[in-house]
């Protein structure tokens, strides 16, 4: 049996790509332009000595089984067990097309409907999962006795972004001047759920930073960045040591964004006055958390806290769709296509525009694949609906439980709707729980209230599991935590 002492060890790798590729985050295709700024993964392990995990956090829009199977394969035989790896996304909307499989790979006609020179999904995912992959062996490597102390600060940085009219129908985003808006439709969570991590000698050497806010502030650049996490990282050092590790973590989140759709005018006015901008705003409240937390959580840290680690398996059936939809899903990728075949005329009339630089505006492509990509959207409606009159179709999910003495990571796939975070947050045995979204490949999972508004985000293009799907999701979390704490 070990003494229990806490074995730490972290490591970054910059996962930038060094040839253009497919941007993901956007209906249209973006072909990089450069790198605005580095892409990164961040191990951190933790190792008991009885159990050990790896925490890794990547500036990707999510963590396709590509990804995660790659990291996996690659791992020394000496290292980490692979069942220990739990992986999240930050869902920056600047980063590389991860999905090779299941014809998202962006290099052939078939994914985005125009060629485009970009390198190719599959080779990206290979270079990724090389470099991630040696971050997590560095880390593991570089183990030492240290400590741990968590605590809980707040930011606004996640706003809801759908907004109710006096109708009944919801909007993701849209213009809220209008005599018939009636109220933003959800909650909003404010925390900042941090983890500082220490050496033997009791010095600072990394910080976990939980937020229900994903990495979209500029989500629509054709270069690649980290979103404002870049910056968040970069003020951080500055304030608290340029060799510290950041680990961001984005909790449930689905309907959350950085983007406000109320108060722009006051809001941007007062980035002026401080020269800021919109990321380096949300960096300055990130950081402002974190640094009026860390005080208070120091002399709290422990140096051997229980850790355990479990893993469930879940199997959710995908939303259940009927005639109407289908039929409405028909319709709209009838009229994409009809978009899209004529992009292509456009094209074939003026075959120059090919030629010319990818950063030329207007970009020849964008509205071709724009056109190509919601078809396909609407498509998949039609293929669920004809697929559910022959069989009850599922998704087999994976959720990672860890507990960490008095606090706790739960994670999830999705883009988790905050509907369901709350209700975790309100039932967990822990003291402070870290729920962590994008822990693999992403879709959105809506609230109930949510479904009643429709908008994007809770359509059933956009949701393959609806809210039974994401209160399953909810109780298979709270009855594992629970299993964790037993009688405690």
């Amino acid at each position: 049996m070990s003494d229990g002492k806490l074995k730490l060890g972290w490591a970054q790798a910059d996962i930038s790509p060094e040839e253009p590729v497919m941007v993901c985050g956007q209906f249209h295709a973006r072909v990089s332009e450069g790198i605005l700024d580095p892409i990164t993964a961040t191990a951190l392990v933790l190792d008991s000595g009885d159990e050990h995990v790896v925490l890794i956090s990547c500036d990707l829009v999510a963590i396709s089984d590509e990804i995660w199977e790659g990291v996996q394969a690659r791992l020394g035989a000496d290292g980490p067990s692979p069942d220990a790896i739990v992986m999240n996304a930050t869902h920056t909307h600047t980063a590389p097309e991860v999905r090779a499989k299941g014809g998202a790979a962006g290099t052939t006609a078939e994914s985005v409907g125009v060629e485009l020179p970009i390198m190719d999904v599959q080779d990206y995912v290979d270079f990724a999962a090389d470099r991630i992959s040696a971050a997590v062996n560095e880390a593991w490597a570089a183990r030492a006795e240290g400590s741990v102390a968590f605590g809980l600060g707040q930011a606004v940085v996640g706003r809801n972004r759908r907004w109710v009219d006096i109708h009944g129908t919801s909007t993701m985003y849209g213009n809220t001047n209008t005599p018939d808006f009636s109220h933003i439709e959800g909650y909003e969570d404010h925390s900042v759920n941090i983890l500082a991590t220490y050496d033997a000698a009791g010095e600072m050497t990394g910080v976990v930073v939980n937020i229900a806010c994903t990495a979209q502030e500029t989500e629509g650049l054709f270069e690649i960045s980290a979103d404002f996490w870049h910056d968040t990282r970069e003020e951080l050092r500055r304030r608290l040591g340029e060799r510290l590790f950041v680990l961001p973590q984005p909790s449930a989140a689905g309907d959350q964004s950085p983007h406000l759709i109320w108060g722009k005018r006051e809001h941007e006015r007062m980035l002026r006055l401080k020269g800021r901008t919109s990321r380096e705003e949300i960096a300055h409240r990130i950081a402002d958390a974190v640094e009026e937390t860390l005080p208070f959580i120091r002399e709290t840290r422990e140096d051997a806290p229980l850790l355990q680690h479990e893993t469930v398996e879940l199997r959710l059936p995908l939303r259940k769709l009927n005639e109407e939809d289908a039929l409405s899903a028909d319709a709209e990728a009838a009229n994409w296509r009809a978009e899209y075949e004529a992009e292509l005329a456009k094209l074939e009339a003026n075959p120059d525009l090919r030629d010319e630089p990818r950063w030329h505006e207007p970009r020849w492509y964008v509205q071709v694949t724009k056109a190509y990509r919601r078809m396909q959207w609407y498509q998949r409606v039609r293929e669920r609906y004809d697929l559910q009159q022959k069989e009850d179709p599922y998704r087999d999910v994976t959720l990672h439980i860890v507990r960490l003495g008095d606090m706790a990571f739960a994670t999830n796939p999705f883009e988790y709707y905050l509907d369901f975070g709350t209700y975790i947050k309100a039932r967990t045995p822990a003291t402070q729980t870290f729920l962590v979204q994008l822990a693999g490949s992403g879709s959105y999972v809506p609230s109930e209230r949510s479904i009643a508004g429709g908008g994007y985000g809770s359509v059933p293009a956009s949701t393959p599991i609806g809210p039974d799907g994401g209160r399953k999701v909810a109780d298979a979390t709270i009855d594992a935590l629970l299993g964790l704490w037993g009688d405690e």
